[in-house]
């Protein structure tokens, strides 16, 4: 099934009610960094806040979810370029 990538807090807090599976985490990451970029935020803001010790992931999975945002950092900005929808970042 497709996701479209969410572009507001609600279309997230709408993702969150789906079954979990790698479409609905690689949605949510990149609904993440388009909504980020929105208000004007970094990638590093967002790693660092990835990275950012909680009760939730250890070290090792905050870690491996920092690069992934980075990858999906420029694959959303290449996806909004081929797309034409360069002006929604």
């Amino acid at each position: 099934m497709h996701y479209p990538i969410p572009r507001s807090l609600e279309e997230m807090a709408a993702l969150s009610q789906q079954p979990v599976s790698e479409e609905v985490v690689a949605a949510a990451i990149a609904g993440v960094i388009t909504i980020c970029r929105a208000q004007g935020h970094s990638l590093a803001q967002v790693q660092e806040w990835v990275l950012a010790d909680d009760d939730l992931l250890d070290q090792k999975t905050r870690q491996w979810l920092s690069e992934a945002v980075e990858v999906a950092w420029s694959t959303v900005d290449a996806v909004a370029v081929a797309t034409g929808c360069e002006g929604d970042r």
